[in-house]
């Protein structure tokens, strides 16, 4: 049980902002292909990323009993990919949080609402 304890971490925070998401519909309920298209582009270039590194010797994966053991590719781990979708979902909705706050604060001083 021990060894799903990160994956189930990661999945409990994607959940949390999936929550989130639904509550003020800011990406996958507001507009679904949209947002899985950023995500999706967003993990693969990072996927991307890891991979140069792994293949220059730059990262290297380190062993601990609260990952699955599952692989992606070798020294890629399952982990490292959910991880990715959750900081590109985080980063995702921030914007869009961030993104809506501000329109609605320009609404509210009564400037014009440019889009």
């Amino acid at each position: 049980m021990i060894r799903f304890a990160y994956l189930g971490a990661l999945l409990l925070a994607l959940g949390g902002l999936a929550m989130i998401d639904h509550r003020w519909r800011l990406a996958f309920w507001d507009a679904p292909r949209r947002a899985a298209a950023c995500v999706g582009i967003g993990v693969a270039g990072f996927l991307l990323w890891d991979v140069a590194g792994l293949l220059l010797g730059i990262f290297a994966r380190g062993e601990s009993p609260h990952m699955t053991g599952l692989l992606l590719a070798p020294e890629l781990p399952v982990e490292e990919a959910v991880f990715l979708t959750l900081l590109c979902y985080n980063a995702l909705l921030a914007w869009r949080g961030i993104d809506r706050a501000l329109v609605a604060r320009r609404a509210r001083a009564g400037g014009a609402v440019h889009r």
